[in-house]
């Protein structure tokens, strides 16, 4: 992504099931966590903090954690599982350690119309909020059900991977409407092409 390039937040991807699974989409195409405005949007969209959770406070620090864990996800949840490998080892170490920390403490309060909804404490903090992300790893990739809906896209170069909750678990892309749309135009490309041949 060129500097100075921002990321509108509806160019981010939430469709993955999982929310560890969605930081690791923000790498695709490109790098989408250019600037602290997009990584508060991430956080927002991912559903870690309620939609109106002030994040002023996030600054330029907080782009390397979330980078930094996403790298730590990689070798985790893309590959097989492969104890005593010294990558898989480390990242493993390191999820671990980031879920250590508390995450954002969730209270229930009355919102305008009586109907209760969700608030946090205070401004989630950096390290509450890579706990969340590193917690909802580990109960990934313990969950031996969740584990093994975990899919690859079949898309072009497309790396995401998500969760396959779909009836039959016959879910082929990361979204119907970017990978799978691209899938049915190249196939009507195909066929026009043989057509006219």
């Amino acid at each position: 992504m060129a500097m100075g390039t921002v990321t509108a937040p509806h160019e981010l991807r939430f469709d993955t099931g999982r929310v560890c699974l969605d930081l690791l989409a923000t790498t695709h195409p490109v790098e989408r966590l250019g600037s602290v405005e997009v990584l508060r949007a991430w956080i927002t969209g991912s559903g870690l903090v309620p939609a109106d959770t002030a994040l002023a406070h996030a600054d330029p620090s907080w782009l390397p954690a979330f980078r930094e864990l996403r790298g730590q996800l990689v070798p985790l949840v893309r590959g097989r599982p492969a104890p005593g490998v010294r990558s898989y080892d480390l990242a493993l170490a390191r999820v671990n350690e980031l879920a250590r920390a508390a995450p954002p403490a969730p209270r229930a309060v009355p919102g305008e119309d009586g109907v209760l909804v969700r608030r946090l404490d205070g401004p989630p903090g950096r390290a509450a909020l890579l706990a969340a992300v590193a917690r909802d790893a580990v109960n990934l990739l313990t969950d031996p059900v969740a584990r093994g809906s975990l899919r690859q896209c079949e898309g072009d170069n497309c790396p995401i991977v998500y969760l396959d909750t779909s009836r039959g678990r016959r879910r082929r892309w990361c979204s119907s409407e970017v990978c799978g749309n691209r899938e049915r135009v190249a196939r009507h490309r195909r066929r026009a092409a043989l057509a006219r041949a």
